[in-house]
């Protein structure tokens, strides 16, 4: 299982009962958005899914609901972002992926609109988006409102009290026809701006939990989906280690191990000819020298494949410099690493080729001519993040080289997120859980 998580920008909240002047500033500001974009936009996403489900049964549905599903994933995940962004509130990402040999055309479909109609996710967002446009709606607006449902009674002690003489005008519970009651109305507008400042963060917090309520999975349902991923990646590193081996035989017996044999053939004619043909001996041995030093080459990058000399002893950020200082470039990689400690050797080791394997695929595919590779560690996470300015358009699956680094992350719980606008820049980010020594 996956969850958004991006560190807060803006800082922490900080623990409740604080005075926030700031905090409680921007949590206005932002639940005012989100009331205000998030009503519409939910209605409108309810309306268009159930429309499109029902179409269903007239076969058009079949054609409209995956893409309607998607974006309605799309307009979930933004939301469970900003949970993360805004009130470091973390939702799950529990959607079950699509089996690589998903067929195209018609057929694939029919097969992808039944996968995303089976997933108890798609019945999780739709009930959402429910409460967003209710609950989800009060709790957005009413934390904006606190701060400024307040500049009302100051405005009305200022003077606008006299437009409503004739007719009393009720602030809360104060009728207003007099300065006497403006000033009370403006008592009352300062008690809930105070009230504003001190809990507004909360409130907007408030909102993304229920949220999260709403989109997380239920208790049992999370450990189902945590044991089918621990078995789906104990899989893949099984399959991972199995074609390592196969991979380092076929590199020993194609590379070092038949340079050897030519070598101890080599030396084996040295010997029968060092007394009848010394110059032909001499060429030989001088053969096999150089036969033993290309077994010796191949064999330190065998070993450099398998877990580099520079890694075990001056840790990941050296790595990934000597790593970036090889690519065929015509401007130097910018790698910026703030560690302060080093991660457990398989998570650094899983980290490197990680980032060994993206920067290939950037050579390869991107493009580019520069790179940027940021590697930072806070929360309990490594992150690294990786920029090119390359032409874009990578995405995960499709057989894409994003897929098997994506398995490789999953191993260690990792999470990998690409954002690869056509025309790019494109940032591939991949965090893993770890502390460091």
């Amino acid at each position: 299982m996956n969850s958004v998580t991006v560190s807060d920008p803006g800082g922490k909240a900080g623990p409740a009962g604080r005075w926030r002047p700031r905090e409680a500033l921007l949590a206005a500001v932002r639940g005012l958005a989100l009331a205000v974009v998030g009503l519409p936009g939910s209605i409108i996403l309810f309306v268009v899914t159930v429309v499109s489900i029902v179409l269903i049964v007239a076969g058009v549905g079949v054609l409209t609901t995956p893409a309607v599903l998607t974006a309605l994933r799309a307009y979930a995940n933004q939301r469970r972002l900003l949970a993360a962004t805004w009130s470091d509130v973390r939702i799950p990402v529990p959607y079950r992926p699509f089996p690589p040999d998903l067929r195209t055309g018609i057929t694939g479909q029919v097969e992808r609109c039944t996968l995303m109609l089976k997933d108890p996710a798609t019945w999780r967002d739709l009930r959402w988006l429910v409460v967003d446009v209710t609950g989800g709606f009060v709790t957005a607006l009413f934390t904006a409102a606190l701060l400024i449902y307040p500049v009302e009674g100051f405005v009305l002690a200022v003077g606008l009290w006299r437009v409503f003489v004739d007719d009393a005008y009720w602030y809360t519970f104060v009728p207003v026809d007099s300065q006497s009651t403006a000033l009370a109305a403006a008592a009352v507008g300062l008690v809930l701006f105070g009230a504003g400042l001190r809990y507004c963060p909360d409130l907007l917090r408030l909102h993304f939990r229920l949220t999260a309520a709403l989109l997380a999975p239920a208790p049992g349902q999370a450990l189902a989906e945590r044991i089918e991923r621990l078995t789906e990646t104990r899989h893949d590193a099984v399959d991972n280690s199995a074609a390592e081996l196969r991979r380092i035989e076929r590199d020993l017996h194609d590379g070092a191990q038949a340079r050897l044999v030519a070598v101890g053939m080599d030396l084996g004619t040295v010997e029968a000819l060092i007394e009848r043909d010394p110059a032909k001996a001499k060429e030989l041995i001088s053969k096999a020298r150089q036969s033993s030093a290309d077994a010796l080459t191949e064999l330190r990058d065998l070993v450099r494949g398998i877990h580099p000399p520079v890694l075990a002893e001056r840790g990941l950020g050296d790595a990934v410099r000597e790593l970036a200082l090889r690519l065929p470039l015509p401007l130097e990689p910018e790698v910026d690493v703030e560690l302060p400690g080093r991660p457990d050797a398989p998570v650094e080791s899983a980290a490197y080729f990680a980032v060994s394997e993206a920067l290939t695929n950037v050579v390869k595919h991107a493009g580019a001519d520069r790179i940027w590779i940021d590697i930072s560690h806070s929360g309990g996470m490594l992150r690294i993040a990786i920029t090119d300015n390359g032409r874009g358009g990578a995405e995960i699956g499709r057989g894409s080289g994003l897929s098997g680094l994506e398995r490789r992350l999953g191993t260690f719980d990792g999470i990998l997120a690409v954002s690869s606008p056509a025309g790019g820049p494109t940032m591939v980010t991949m965090e893993l859980p770890c502390v460091l020594s």
